[in-house]
């Protein structure tokens, strides 16, 4: 709830709590005077004052009623020039006529809601005053309780609205508080949006045109060696290298689209694109075969993980074939009825999978660590064998039946 502010501002019109307590002063305001005016009439009606008695409370209620109406309509009077002249017709009224003083607990929070802290708290003790001198000429005589009471319902009247403004306060500095923490949440969610998409660009520039340029480039290598030996030969190197270099241009511009591989886009299947794969990774100097294993599974694979198995094959090859000096390499796909198995051996020259590190580092090494990644986000596991001089097999198993733990991609250098 939005209660006053110590400033004296009112409260807005979107606090429902502040408007009800507002509605509710004000009625019990116009209940009063109405009952004290009526009140008057009945004992003092053949008095001479009676007709300026009564005129002042039509001219109090009027000027009352004034202010709140302004307010809604958005045209406000200045708050003190309001109040002083409501507290001034009132404490004229209160000399004619003492009937009308308790009028003033409904002021006491029209005070404590209008003005600062302290100026509120001297005109509530001015209008207690008011009150109890009010009270003693009623009853003609000195009374202790009619000292006591007004001067006890003002005091707990204040502290109650104190109390009130400050658990506003409190409130306010909360609700900042809060606003705050979700703008700086948002901001670190932005942050990590950035970094984890740069990731993924350069896990899929990695996997796809960095590892088609490398075979460009091998194939023209190829081709310039034997150009003068064997044309034929040095031909077909070269449309090799085209084809290569359109399927580069294809994944190109399925970055700008954000799309699928290029391979599952055409419509093709998982099994299709990783045969496919595999005849363009086949050369002279390495030989790759696919190998499919679907099983009894009958339903297709979430297109995220048939995306995700072909990148890490893609990624898997082009470690073997720009570090392991294979000369054949096998991918196998298993689809079993809880996870999909991706395995990649070749007949390298190993390494030590444990000297490897787990981020990328230098302008290398965003094979391993990009696989393991895209199989962590996906809630799978990734193995990887190898002995030096055995070669090597990389074996990513990916769960088919839930969604599994993801992990929050690490940000690339």
């Amino acid at each position: 709830m939005r209660t006053p502010r110590h400033d004296g501002a009112a409260p807005t019109p979107a606090d429902p709590d502040a408007r009800w307590l507002a509605a509710v002063m004000h009625v019990t305001f116009l209940v009063l005077l109405a009952s004290s005016m009526a009140r008057y009439v009945h004992r003092h009606e053949d008095e001479a004052r009676a007709p300026w008695v009564i005129a002042l409370a039509v001219v109090l209620a009027v000027l009352y009623a004034a202010g709140p109406l302004r307010e809604r309509a958005h045209r406000a009077p200045p708050r003190l020039l309001w109040l002083g002249g409501v507290v001034a017709v009132w404490s004229v009224l209160v000399a004619l006529a003492p009937s009308f003083s308790w009028v003033a607990v409904p002021l006491f929070y029209v005070a404590l809601r209008r003005l600062p802290p302290v100026a509120a708290y001297v005109l509530v003790g001015v209008l207690t005053v008011f009150v109890i001198v009010a009270q003693l000429q009623l009853a003609h005589r000195f009374d202790l309780d009619l000292v006591v009471g007004p001067a006890v319902v003002a005091s707990f009247a204040t502290a109650i609205f104190a109390h009130m403004q400050r658990q506003a306060a409190r409130q306010r500095t909360l609700i900042d508080d809060l606003v705050r923490t979700r703008r700086e949440l948002a901001a670190t969610e932005r942050r990590e949006g950035t970094l984890a998409e740069r990731q993924r660009l350069a896990m899929e520039i990695h996997d796809t045109l960095a590892q088609g340029l490398s075979s460009q480039q091998m194939l023209l290598q190829a081709a310039d060696r034997v150009w003068e030996s064997d044309p034929v030969k040095a031909r077909a190197h070269v449309r090799t290298a085209e084809s290569v270099a359109e399927h580069n241009l294809t994944e190109a511009r399925r970055f700008v689209h954000d799309l699928a591989p290029a391979d599952l886009a055409r419509g093709g299947s998982l099994e299709e694109a990783l045969r496919a794969l595999a005849a363009r990774e086949s050369g002279d100097r390495l030989t790759v075969r696919a190998h499919i294993d679907g099983g009894a599974r009958t339903s297709p694979l979430p297109d995220r993980v048939q995306s995700a198995l072909l990148r890490i094959a893609q990624g898997a090859l082009a470690n073997v074939r720009e570090h392991s000096g294979a000369a054949g390499a096998a991918l196998t796909l298993t689809l079993l009825d809880d996870q999909a198995v991706l395995d990649v051996a070749d007949d390298g020259h190993g390494f030590d999978p444990a000297a490897l590190p787990d981020t990328p580092t230098g302008t290398r090494g965003h094979g391993l660590p990009a696989i393991r990644a895209r199989v962590r986000q996906l809630g799978g596991t990734l193995t990887v064998e190898s002995t030096p001089g055995e070669g090597t097999v990389l074996s990513a198993a990916i769960p088919l039946s839930g969604e599994g733990p993801r992990e929050r991609p690490e940000p690339l250098p």
